[in-house]
């Protein structure tokens, strides 16, 4: 199966992004994919100066016009999709930063709080964010199951574990990669790393321009990029072919091998 991975530059105004987002969609469609994926924070960028409270009341919920219309256009184009949105939560001025997986009919079939906020390398997603607080579980896609991560979930590799052993034979993380020393190269390499040590799929959909590195990425089972986009704008496509994860875990059986009982943690 086809997947299509959007790479774009989110603008602070939320209505312009939605109306990329939803040719992005149908050009996916039309070029026979079977899931579309996007980036984190698709619904708007959030600079700096944008306060907790600003950021609280553009939210919305998951019914709300944002995902909708994406439902809307998913039913349209007989596509499924995954990306993000800034959810209300029931924490003053706090968000939640959600994604959702929705399928070819328009029903929202799986949605992920993020748990690992990044308050790390001077940024503090927490002044504005609440996290989540359960793994979803791994959702049946046209790709396969897929479990859901987003961005610096991915520097914590209990949770893709806990997905794979859940039975996720793809990985799928929205993210939002911040720039700076060594990051792409912390990019490239966790992302490959959580693809070989589970055996399977990894497609990481980023953001580019703003504070954004760009490099999206679609690797295999055995570590091998299918896409990078570098720093390109748009949409790329890699063939998700469940068989090259059946044979990997076989050859390379590493979620039979572990001795998780003699593990401290």
């Amino acid at each position: 199966m086809n997947v299509a991975v959007v790479q774009f530059k989110a603008s602070t105004n939320k209505e312009n992004n939605l109306k990329k987002i939803i040719s992005y969609i149908q050009k996916a469609a039309s070029k026979n994919a079977t899931l579309c994926a996007f980036p984190e924070f698709m619904m708007f960028y959030t600079n700096s100066t944008q306060t907790s409270k600003q950021l609280a009341s553009l939210a919305e919920t998951i019914s709300g016009n944002f995902v909708s219309t994406i439902a809307k256009a998913a039913k349209e184009n007989k596509i499924q999709v995954v990306g993000s949105f800034y959810e209300k939560s029931k924490k003053k001025d706090r968000v939640y930063d959600t994604s959702f997986v929705i399928d070819k009919s328009g029903k929202v079939i799986s949605t992920y709080r993020k748990i690992h906020l990044y308050d790390a390398l001077g940024f503090r997603e927490s002044d504005k964010m609440t996290s989540g607080s359960k793994i979803a579980k791994p959702v049946q896609t046209s790709l396969g199951k897929a479990g859901m991560m987003i961005c610096y979930d991915l520097r914590f590799p209990e949770m893709s574990r806990s997905l794979a052993l859940s039975g996720a034979e793809v990985l799928i993380a929205p993210s939002a990669w911040v720039q700076g020393n060594m990051k792409e190269e912390h990019w490239i390499t966790i992302n490959k790393t959580r693809a070989i040590e589970n055996g399977c799929y990894v497609i990481a959909p980023d953001q580019v321009g703003n504070i954004y590195c760009g490099r999206s990425l679609v690797v295999d089972p055995y570590g091998k990029i299918l896409l990078d986009m570098k720093k390109k704008q748009g949409i790329g496509y890699a063939k998700i072919d469940l068989n090259n994860v059946k044979q990997t875990r076989k050859v390379l059986p590493l979620l039979k091998n572990r001795r998780a009982s003699v593990y401290s943690i």
